[in-house]
């Protein structure tokens, strides 16, 4: 269950965003690092109708800095799994500043290392989305704690989107 208090911090993130990009981040084939490109599936429908942006970048977001740059978007959401040491499912916030302090050691390249480059290109607003994993060993399957913490991700999302409309 995502809290009230992270929908807000949602909503606030997304002040002032004339686009928002969401950039999902995961490995299919490591169970719950799967997440990233489910919560892509949920989400695209409404990201598209909205007019915002949605890149299911899969394990290599470095290979997508060129479109992001072409598609020049206020605010970049990142969504990927992170050890944060919490309860699996666990959904937080986490600031741009605060990533580096995170363990996401599933993909080629750091995010923060990604962050620092797109910084240097661009004005962008970025944040990241972090969900504490319970498994992530080789399966297709999300385990259904984190399953379930991805559909209220996406709800909560689609609703933040919704107050975004109208804003340019």
């Amino acid at each position: 269950m995502i809290s009230i208090h992270l929908k807000r911090i949602l909503n606030d993130f997304l002040t002032d965003c004339r686009r928002l990009l969401v950039l999902t981040v995961g490995n299919e084939l490591r169970s719950d690092d799967g997440l990233g490109p489910y919560l892509a599936s949920l989400i695209q429908e409404a990201m598209v109708k909205r007019g915002h942006l949605l890149i299911n970048a899969g394990t290599v977001p470095e290979n997508f800095t060129g479109k992001i740059r072409s598609e020049n978007p206020s605010h970049i959401l990142i969504v990927d799994a992170v050890e944060m040491r919490e309860d699996p499912g666990t959904v937080r916030f986490i600031e741009r500043d605060s990533i580096s302090d995170y363990s996401i050691s599933t993909h080629a390249m750091p995010l923060s290392f990604l962050l620092r480059y797109l910084e240097d290109q661009g004005d962008y607003r970025i944040a990241l989305m972090g969900v504490q994993p319970e498994n992530l060993e080789f399966g297709t399957e999300l385990s259904p704690v984190v399953e379930g913490a991805v559909h209220d991700l996406a709800g909560v999302i689609i609703a933040a989107l919704d107050g975004v409309e109208g804003r340019e």
